[in-house]
């Protein structure tokens, strides 16, 4: 896995690529923005004899003598427990030497002296996914996107990985990959991101540690398809889509994959992706609901009304086939059935921008003019929001606004 070693001393060494071991190539961290308190008052404050420790503990930390470094660390905390940069060092120093119980306490306790640095929520996320509490892990990570994380484009890049790893374990495939696409964009197609995109395309819901090893070829060509697809090397990706299906032509999620590349431009072929999918498995409400959709861009509403249907009688949970049906109701003059449709799917996904646009064009329908623009208002607000949390130097990518 990728992991992360923060340095209090040291604000820029040479980055790795996302997926290097720690034992090989670690970058260093900037300290955490969070206000420090001034050098008057702390001296003020101090207990006899902080000084001099603090003092040793720079220098250790500096020589990279890091248990020292800790142990330092620690005779100053004990005289004063809530010195911040000290949890800090200690957690960065602990971290160094993959000792993560203890810098994921350090952290803890810098975080509940000033929770609204970024960076101290990635590493505490970082510290949690190595000790495999990986549902706290995940909300730590989500915690750091909100607030920012513009330290270093390596810790943003930490931790946009291990958020998608974390998002396809707990089956959130799309996310993760919305993810995972920056990194195609940059042109980073370390092994270890193609395998997390071809984790998340195949909708394995594991870790990459978990992955048997027969199974690698299949991941790692899923994950080559994606990649491209994320680059938007068009052809690239269908080439090797074209590959992955010839060689796994009855593995599950291989034809659906190539089939969502395909959707875009090439609707007819990807209806064939799918139907070949529902071969593979009958089960697949997915690749249905993606037949609908192919269907409406053919504008082949009553091609796409029975797969609508049928989707969002068999996933009732899932707010893409109510919207399919929705789309298609309206299209084909069932506007009571498409307002009723689209409700259902904004209490589904109430933070998608899509749903409440989708469900606005409803309500105009059927002349429910204040209902109408109070969707309009409220996806024009979820759009702005989207669009700033996953350009620019803040964004880890990829996951719904906070509400």
């Amino acid at each position: 896995m990728l992991c992360l070693a923060a340095s209090a001393s040291q604000a820029s060494a040479q980055a790795p690529t996302p997926g290097a071991t720690p034992a090989r190539q670690r970058p260093a961290a900037a300290k955490p923005t969070a206000p420090k308190p001034s050098r008057g008052a702390t001296k003020a404050a101090d207990p006899a004899g902080f000084a001099a420790i603090v003092a040793q503990a720079s220098t250790a930390r500096e020589a990279n003598d890091l248990d020292r470094a800790i142990a330092l660390y620690k005779r100053a905390l004990a005289l004063k427990p809530d010195w911040t940069e000290g949890w800090w060092g200690l957690g960065t120093a602990c971290y160094d030497l993959d000792r993560y119980a203890e810098a994921n306490d350090a952290f803890r306790r810098v975080l509940s002296r000033d929770d609204s640095d970024g960076v101290t929520w990635v590493f505490k996320g970082l510290t949690s996914f190595q000790l495999k509490h990986f549902d706290e892990a995940l909300s730590e990570l989500t915690q750091a996107r909100r607030r920012g994380v513009t330290a270093s484009r390596e810790i943003s890049e930490a931790a946009r990985y291990h958020t998608a790893l974390l998002l396809t374990r707990n089956e959130e495939y799309e996310q993760s990959l919305a993810v995972l696409s920056d990194f195609g964009l940059e042109g980073n197609d370390s092994p270890r991101i193609i395998e997390a995109m071809g984790l998340a395309t195949l909708r394995m819901p594991i870790l990459p540690d978990d992955l048997p090893g027969t199974k690698r070829e299949l991941v790692m060509l899923a994950g080559r398809a994606q990649y491209f697809l994320a680059a938007r090397l068009l052809q690239a990706s269908q080439n090797a889509f074209e590959t992955l299906v010839s060689r796994y032509p009855d593995t599950p999620n291989v034809h659906y994959a190539y089939g969502v590349m395909l959707a875009g431009e090439q609707p007819e072929q990807a209806i064939e992706r799918f139907t070949r999918e529902l071969k593979v498995s009958p089960t697949h409400v997915l690749a249905k609901i993606q037949i609908a959709f192919a269907h409406i861009k053919r504008s082949e509403f009553a091609e796409a009304k029975p797969w609508a249907e049928q989707a969002a009688q068999e996933a009732p949970t899932q707010f893409i086939a109510h919207n399919a049906l929705g789309q298609v109701l309206l299209a084909t003059g069932d506007i009571d059935g498409a307002v009723r449709a689209l409700e259902n799917a904004v209490k589904l996904a109430p933070d998608s921008p899509a749903m409440h646009f989708a469900l606005a064009r409803a309500y105009r329908a059927a002349k429910r003019t204040a209902d109408a623009d109070r969707e309009q208002a409220e996806f024009t607000r979820l759009d702005r929001l989207v669009r700033q949390q996953r350009t620019g130097e803040n964004s880890v990518g990829g996951m719904a606004p906070p509400k």
